[in-house]
């Protein structure tokens, strides 16, 4: 998942064949090396590469800690909160959400306690981040850690109020018809590069009900395929409903719009970043596990 999304961020291309050449020209030089080492030398590099491949930090959290059911302490997320590049590259949470007053902190939420994180965002509509307890109890906490903003490409502080993107939300508040609104103005957005501040757009990626070759099984290529949601199939072979992307007349609860325009944090991290670092998983845990302060 993680190659495909780089490959579909790298647009222009510069430097590819370049890089394919320099690739080229290490694996000869790796070659005459190998070539020349003893037997011992041989088995050593042979059990680092083995090593490498079969342990890793993610490994160690599933297997070590999440299997066992370890509490995690708040002492950990306290951690977490403050430290740079904690879920991937980019500033500690703390910098942008160190307060409930919205003029001084965004969103007023204070991530510089247990008790700011359990009383969530202050700034109007007031809404808690998390849901302690709950085998899905991320909320918006986890949605904003995990979620890339859409079409992929589109800068941090590209707006989210401009016609295009108004226009689905209107139709959405209006009850997501496929009426003359949505054929002749939505609909088309869904095909155009640059509609919604990206040089890709949404059908680049999203383009049928079958992955390959479209991400998430989606298709927005039409109204049957947007309102029927995303992993269809995916879902069925688990017994479950697609995920669905728009609820009619609600905006705000829609995937849709949520992607449109809600920024993943922190602010600028790359939408290749693996959406399912350790540290999101154990911050994940804590929250299962009833996010106790103590």
């Amino acid at each position: 998942m993680r190659k495909l999304l780089v490959a579909a961020l790298l647009v222009a291309g510069v430097g590819f064949a370049a890089s394919i050449s320099a690739d080229s020209d290490e694996r000869k030089e790796s070659h005459k090396e190998k070539s020349h080492e003893s037997e011992a030398e041989v088995h050593a590099r042979e059990a680092v590469e083995i090593a490498t491949r079969s342990m890793n930090h993610q490994d160690a959290v599933i297997n070590l800690v999440m299997a066992r059911d370890i509490p995690i302490t708040y002492d950990y997320i306290e951690t977490l909160m403050r430290l740079p590049n904690a879920f991937g590259e980019g500033a500690a949470c703390i910098i942008c959400h160190s307060s409930n007053d919205p003029k001084v902190s965004y969103r007023g939420l204070d991530l510089t306690s247990c008790e700011g994180i359990l009383k969530g965002s202050m700034e109007p509509p007031a809404r808690p981040i998390i849901h302690p307890g709950d085998e899905n109890g991320g909320g918006l906490l986890k949605r904003h850690l995990r979620n890339n903003r859409m079409p992929l490409g589109v800068a941090f502080d590209y707006p989210t109020d401009t016609p295009n993107i108004l226009s689905v939300k209107k139709w959405l508040d209006d009850g997501a018809n496929n009426d003359d609104f949505f054929n002749t103005t939505v609909l088309p957005l869904f095909a155009q590069r640059n509609a919604f501040g990206s040089p890709l757009s949404c059908t680049d990626c999203h383009m049928s009900n079958q992955e390959p070759p479209s991400f998430h099984e989606l298709d927005m290529t039409s109204y049957e395929g947007i309102m029927l949601g995303a992993d269809a199939i995916a879902k069925a072979k688990e017994g479950k409903p697609p995920v669905k992307i728009v609820k009619p007349g609600n905006s705000a609860e829609s995937k849709l719009y949520q992607r449109l325009v809600e920024n993943r944090m922190p602010a600028g991290i790359s939408p290749a970043e693996d959406r399912d670092h350790p540290n999101m998983q154990l911050l994940m845990q804590w929250i299962k596990q009833g996010a106790r302060c103590k």
